[in-house]
């Protein structure tokens, strides 16, 4: 079941990458709950997933997130994450671990932590833009 669990969360990442919504039907239970303090859908089960993958790819539409490692006892995978992404033509890069809580074969449960500081100082990292008036 472990690797099983590992494949089930590698597909959501690869899903971030790709828009592939369709995908996460099999994986992700409707009323999933991702506790992740960034993320302004995290109660909304498999819909708000999908409205926050889709904002975040609008914003960073390269965004690729790569799989560094990952660790599945019982019930739950850890994986260890790095996501690199283009904004304004600036790169940006925000590591972070997610656990997922597997119950009959669908995460139920996720946690996130990012290093969402690293990405806001390179985001106000950015010169001021000046326009004519």
């Amino acid at each position: 079941m472990s690797e099983r669990n590992k494949a089930a969360a590698r597909t959501v990442f690869s899903v971030w990458n790709t828009g592939d919504l369709s995908r996460l039907d099999e994986i992700i239970a409707p009323d999933a709950v991702h506790h992740d303090p960034y993320d302004p859908h995290g109660s909304e089960g498999l819909a708000g997933l999908k409205k926050s993958i889709e904002s975040s790819r609008r914003l960073y539409p390269d965004l690729h997130i790569h799989v560094e490692d990952q660790i599945a006892e019982g019930d739950r995978v850890a994986t260890r994450w790095v996501a690199a992404m283009t904004r304004d033509g600036k790169p940006h890069r925000l590591a972070g671990i997610t656990i997922d809580r597997f119950k009959a074969d669908k995460i139920v449960e996720a946690w996130r932590s990012m290093d969402m500081l690293s990405l806001v100082r390179a985001e106000k990292a950015d010169p001021p833009r000046h326009t004519d008036a």
